[in-house]
């Protein structure tokens, strides 16, 4: 049975917390609203009805027009480290808790953004505009389509009111859908404030929902931040293997379930730059590509302190010393399946390694490299991708003779590569011109490249523009702590 808006089996698990945890909080109405997508697929896996035109009243509730009965809207508090400095309250700002709904695989949260001034807000106006709308829509749903820990987007609904950013852009709202929103950022929140009741009331609800292998060891709190250690240590191997970059890896921004959360100035490597910074905001290069499994470790320190009262500091720096020896399991697993290895073997690192020293030098293409290296036994053109062809020539040849040793036939590890290294991923480019379409009321693109991004690893010829190289004009595009 599908549940229709809005009867929808509602239940109350981060709203059964005491309130100061969040402020019940109205949103604000958005004027004219137009529903722009809607994820049916995903309707479906939470056992909703996927046919949103048949649910009249339910663009209202996604615009945030309209509350559910008997669920409050309510944003949540939290703080953090931005940039590597404390800055003190932060909280949902532009988010909004709207319902904890009972699907047949959990309860999940639906939360709207954009919908709104919070008390959390500070100098903003709560909304969000249709162009960081659009990107975090898409991005959810095409890292969720490669396989990598994330938040879901449900639903994308657009509206002609005016909002001011750089210049006049039009305001929209994003369903975001996640078993939870924790973050480390609440956590610090109460630390700081010397409420360590608190912190250790939010880490028995996340033992008790979300890890409840944990409360069955000697020491619940400190098997919690070998838990997050290790999901975060997968999260960031995922990231790394498919050329992701966060660009605003801040502590709020982490989530405790090892999700990627809050898609900003994100980037999908083109040319492979082990330095690349995909926010223009990051002056410093603090969250570039080669900095995110070290900032992520930055972060869990930032974490571990916080259940200093719990556990002891050895035992939270063993915890955390235990993140890179994780982490390079986790990394040597997918780049294992990356070059089509059946095991993986200490001497790789060094193949590895060289391969990188050859694509920095040629700014490689990462997406099209690892998809071409599968066929590398006839494709003359996977040279072509380097500056140095005869050092290339080499490495060919030392991959080609681990391969031997491998003993895998050329189709069966050509359908091995092609599982888990891409054909298509959301490059700035193919968002950019989705949402230059959809400013001009063409949502065309938007829903063809969605559909695209659903199916990355496929190779269906109607995308095969979504799988060439960038154009020029691609590394003119700037993305900010705005976007």
């Amino acid at each position: 049975m599908k549940h229709t808006f809005p009867a929808l089996p509602l239940a109350r698990r981060f709203a059964a917390l005491p309130p100061r945890y969040y402020t019940a909080t109205p949103s604000t109405p958005l004027p004219e609203p137009h529903l722009v997508a809607f994820n049916a697929a995903l309707a479906d896996t939470l056992g909703l009805a996927s046919d949103a035109a048949a649910q009249q009243a339910l663009t209202e509730f996604l615009a945030g027009n309209s509350a559910l009965s008997g669920y409050p809207q309510l944003a949540s508090v939290y703080s953090g480290h931005q940039f590597g400095v404390w800055a003190g309250q932060l909280g949902d700002g532009r988010a909004l808790l709207v319902a904890e709904i009972d699907t047949p695989t959990g309860i999940r949260e639906l939360q709207l953004k954009g919908a709104g001034r919070t008390p959390y807000s500070r100098m903003g106006d709560g909304r969000a505009v249709l162009r960081s709308s659009i990107r975090e829509y898409l991005a959810s749903e095409a890292m969720h389509a490669l396989g990598i820990p994330t938040t879901r987007a449900l639903a994308l609904v657009a509206s002609p009111q005016t909002v001011w950013r750089e210049t006049r852009e039009t305001a929209a709202v994003v369903t975001r859908v996640a078993p939870s929103f924790l973050r480390f950022g609440h956590f610090e929140h109460f630390y700081y404030r010397g409420e360590l009741d608190a912190v250790a009331e939010l880490a028995d609800f996340a033992i008790g929902h979300f890890f409840p292998e944990c409360a069955d060891a000697a020491q619940p709190y400190l098997a919690l931040l070998d838990s997050v250690v290790a999901r975060t240590a997968e999260l960031i191997a995922h990231w790394q293997a498919v050329g992701f970059c966060h660009g605003v890896m801040n502590s709020d921004n982490m989530s405790l379930l090892g999700l990627t959360l809050d898609y900003g100035p994100y980037g999908f490597l083109d040319g492979f730059d082990a330095h690349h910074i995909c926010n223009h905001s990051d002056e410093s290069g603090r969250y570039a590509y080669d900095q995110q499994p070290a900032i992520a470790l930055w972060n869990l320190h930032c974490f571990a302190q916080t259940l200093l009262k719990l556990i002891s500091k050895d035992e939270a720096l063993d915890a955390l010393r235990r993140f890179q020896p994780l982490f390079e399991d986790a990394f040597a697993e997918q780049l294992r399946g990356k070059l089509g290895l059946i095991a993986w073997q200490e001497d790789d690192w060094t193949l590895f390694t060289d391969l990188l020293e050859l694509m920095q030098a040629a700014h490689t293409d990462w997406t099209i490299f690892w998809r071409r290296l599968a066929r590398q036994h006839k494709d003359a053109a996977l040279r072509d991708l380097f500056l140095d062809r005869h050092a290339f020539d080499g490495w060919l040849e030392r991959y080609r003779a681990r391969l031997a040793d491998d003993g895998r036939t050329h189709g069966e590890r050509i359908r091995a590569m092609d599982a888990v290294n891409p054909r298509i991923v959301l490059r700035n480019h193919l968002a950019e011109t989705a949402i230059r379409a959809a400013e001009a009321g063409d949502y065309s693109e938007l829903h063809r490249l969605a559909a695209a991004l659903a199916c990355p690893f496929d190779d269906v010829a109607a995308y095969d523009d979504y799988a060439t190289l960038p154009p020029d004009w691609a590394s003119q595009l700037s993305v900010s702590c705005s976007s």
